[in-house]
């Protein structure tokens, strides 16, 4: 038997009482680290209805919440060589979800109050003004060489996802409005923009130091 056999099976058998199906997790883990895409989507399928309903208890937009469950499959296996298997793949895949959930309720309340909007105080409406002294010109700079990349990324995709991917993030449009505009199932649609987000992720992980 090969060294890494034994070493992935030395790997596999530490946690003590783990259930059949955590150890058949932590096997399509393996395989996933691998390169393997059918473990990969075994466990997408197996864990995506449940984190949907956890993240629902945060987040209340179904269809952000479906964006958000995408994005923190994304990030997880991104990392599954970070995952340790003295602790149950689903726990690690838990917490990796709600921390993502508590990032985007955490940004979406700094944006409730806007510096361009008048604040109302018992004194009446006053103005917020901020100086930009922090926004140097490298800033911005580096802002848009970041955008740039971004949408260099976007426009490489397959049409496919590429047109789906710009009605989702640019216009803004909800999954059934996709669905209608470009007569697909609703299914497929969902399928493209998860994919679509793997090919970025994966393009600007590789891209990561021209920025």
């Amino acid at each position: 038997m090969p060294d890494e056999t034994k070493n992935n099976n030395q790997q596999l058998s530490t946690r003590e009482n783990a259930s059949a199906s955590s150890l058949e997790d932590d096997k399509l883990v393996l395989r996933a680290v691998s390169g393997d895409q059918v473990a990969f989507r075994t466990l997408t399928e197996k864990y995506e209805t449940p984190l949907y309903f956890h993240v629902l208890k945060m987040v209340k937009d179904k269809e952000q919440v479906r964006d958000l469950v995408q994005e923190a499959f994304i990030k997880a296996f991104d990392n599954l060589e970070l995952y340790n298997t003295n602790y149950a793949f689903s726990t690690w895949l838990y917490r990796i979800t709600t921390n993502h959930a508590i990032d985007y309720l955490r940004k979406k309340k700094l944006q409730t109050t806007s510096i361009n909007e008048p604040v109302k105080t018992k004194d009446g409406e006053m103005n917020i003004q901020l100086e930009d002294e922090h926004a140097s010109s490298d800033q911005k700079i580096i802002r848009k060489q970041r955008s740039d990349i971004i949408h260099e990324a976007i426009e490489d995709l397959p049409e496919k996802y590429r047109v789906v991917i710009k009605l989702r993030h640019f216009e803004e449009l909800s999954y059934d409005e996709i669905s209608e505009q470009l007569d697909l199932p609703l299914g497929t649609v969902k399928a493209h923009i998860f994919r679509a987000r793997e090919m970025l992720y994966k393009e600007l992980k590789d891209r990561r130091g021209e920025f």
